[in-house]
């Protein structure tokens, strides 16, 4: 919250107290937003709510709430329209007031002071052995976001990668190195060599059915927890995929508070199935342990454990849930996973729910869609290799590096350290082509429209922030403090004003909604505000009075933009 809206909020609340409203009661209803027209004020209240509260009509109440708040030294005007207040602040004031806690780093431009919130991020979680490939991307870079957005506002934050380094997938895979394997050709290329092995596993499975009797053998054998040869190769390959993974990981900017897996939880299952039994919620099902969810409307029973002994996904979400409550008390867990698991965690939330477990409250799903490529007929399909198998990572980032650095060749063929400009670019360009939209709709994966420097793309904020950076060098004087600017020369930047005062309320939105396209959409809108108005107001040349306040405006917006993009774990080139 800004001190403009602190200022507002408590004349209104003196104002309802004057209409009869204590301010602790009106306190909770009193949410104020950016109107939908920015023609109609800066800032709307809508008298909903505590006109419900009061027992009288919305447009009642917004009136008289209207003329009560007459102008000062930052309210220029109060405006009833229909059931909305819509205010405006005075520009000199507005000026002021944003420009100068952004320079001072001040929330909600800078960190918040702690919450008291604690929220845990489930994200990224590859399965070992297999490749990193650009599904697996989704989950990283939304993840990556939501960490970032949630330390911004205060909270503490424990970003999880909960690997897949357990169960029959991993089995399957442990049998197709004993039957095939050759050690040396695994240390040569790990990832790419486990994959081949897998896809080999998979044929010989169509027509040999031993091998998955086999692989269901070979689990049991490493859930018995003795030290023996399914143990040890499980080891070899874990450490293997763990190496190979901080390549993506490093390239993406991306970190984990804890790197746990299922495996983690294998000494954990136990004492969790036994919570769940002294809860007289789970019933025997041909053999398997479950639990009915029909009375929460969900057909299937989730399986804790099945006829020949061995655990499943759930029994490890299950234990990992009672083990994050111990550790952390999160009042949320976010598990950032695709939306075709909206089953696995409907059951999971179920089945705490059912316990009556307090932390069931704290569990929230949050799916995203696929990421799709234009097939050869034109039409948009999931993402697949030209051979139609998992895309690695890395190859993806490569290729679009490798085109950012042929745009600087043709473009700016002088610019200095290249490479990492074009590492920079490239990797950025797919994560915020990745994080640009709703999670929950598909993304598009198209090179031209990924890295047009004019379009809503990573570069094209990235490329604000160097060209106002560019302005401050060309300039070559320090920035002045804001209290030596005289704010009333900047009434005609009130667009960027007014964006740059959004951007408390999109961190919020985006930290409560589990939505980075909230920051993605906010970074877009503030750098076409930024250059719209440097098209007609120079910075270079500018009397000096101008230049002062126009200075402070140029190095607010590369400051707010740096913030944006870094919150979606994205670097800001200071010359590209």
């Amino acid at each position: 919250m800004t001190d403009l809206h602190r200022h507002l909020r408590e004349r209104l609340l003196a104002a309802l107290d004057q209409l009869g409203t204590p301010a602790a009661e009106a306190e909770p209803m009193l949410r104020l937003d950016p109107p939908k027209n920015r023609q109609h004020g800066d800032v709307a209240l809508g008298a909903f709510q505590l006109a419900k509260h009061r027992g009288e009509p919305p447009p009642k109440l917004a009136a008289a709430l209207a003329e009560r708040i007459a102008p000062d030294a930052v309210v220029e005007s109060a405006e009833a329209t229909g059931p909305f207040v819509n205010f405006r602040f005075r520009r000199d004031a507005l000026a002021r007031e944003v420009l100068t806690a952004i320079q001072s780093d001040s929330p909600p431009y800078g960190r918040a002071p702690r919450s008291g919130r604690v929220v845990c991020v489930d994200f990224s979680s590859p399965n070992i052995a297999k490749p990193f490939h650009i599904g697996h991307m989704r989950s990283t870079v939304i993840g990556n976001a939501l960490c970032r957005i949630h330390r911004h506002v205060g909270d503490e934050v424990h970003g999880i990668n909960h690997l897949g380094d357990w169960g029959m997938p991993f089995a399957k895979m442990m049998t197709a190195y004993m039957r095939f394997g050759d050690e040396a050709k695994l240390h040569e290329s790990p990832m790419r060599y486990m994959f081949e092995l897998y896809r080999r596993y998979g044929k010989a499975a169509e027509n040999d059915p031993t091998l998955d009797e086999e692989a269901a053998r070979r689990f049991k054998a490493l859930e018995s927890g003795e030290d023996n040869e399914e143990r040890r190769m499980w080891q070899l390959l874990r450490d293997e995929s763990l190496k190979a993974f901080q390549g993506p990981y490093s390239r993406l900017g991306v970190t984990f508070d804890h790197v746990t897996g299922e495996s983690f939880f294998e000494d954990k299952m136990e004492a969790a199935m036994q919570r769940v039994a002294e809860a007289s919620v789970l019933e025997e099902s041909e053999g398997a342990e479950v639990v009915w969810l029909k009375e929460q409307g969900i057909k299937e029973p989730c399986i804790l454990r099945k006829s020949d002994g061995t655990t499943l996904y759930h029994t490890r979400d299950l234990a990992a849930a009672f083990h994050r409550e111990a550790q952390f008390h999160p009042d949320r867990i976010l598990y950032v996973v695709g939306a075709e698991q909206k089953l696995h965690f409907a059951q999971l939330k179920g089945v705490l729910a059912k316990m009556r477990e307090p932390i069931a409250g704290a569990i929230e799903h949050v799916p995203f869609g696929l990421v799709l490529s234009k097939g050869p007929d034109g039409k948009w399909e999931k993402f697949a290799s030209r051979a139609g198998n998992a895309v690695f990572l890395d190859e993806i980032l490569d290729e679009a590096v490798a085109k950012v650095r042929q745009i600087i060749d043709e473009k700016n063929p002088e610019l200095e350290d290249k490479d990492a400009v074009a590492e920079q670019v490239g990797v950025s360009a797919i994560v915020f082509n990745d994080l640009k939209n709703s999670r929950i709709k598909d993304v598009k994966f198209d090179w031209d429209a990924m890295l047009n420097f004019e379009g809503e793309t990573g570069p094209y904020v990235q490329y604000a922030v160097a060209r106002l950076g560019s302005i401050l060098r060309k300039v070559d004087r320090p920035v002045p403090a804001s209290d030596r600017v005289d704010f009333a020369l900047l009434a005609d930047a009130e667009n960027v004003l007014l964006t740059m005062m959004e951007f408390g309320n999109a961190v919020q939105r985006a930290a409560e909604q589990s939505e980075p396209s909230v920051i993605t959409g906010h970074a877009i809108a503030l750098a076409g505000e930024i250059h719209s108005y440097l098209v007609d107001h120079y910075v270079v040349g500018a009397e000096p009075a101008v230049q002062d306040a126009r200075l402070v405006l140029v190095d607010a917006a590369r400051r707010l933009l740096t913030t944006s993009l870094g919150l979606l774990g994205i670097p800001a080139p200071q010359r590209m």
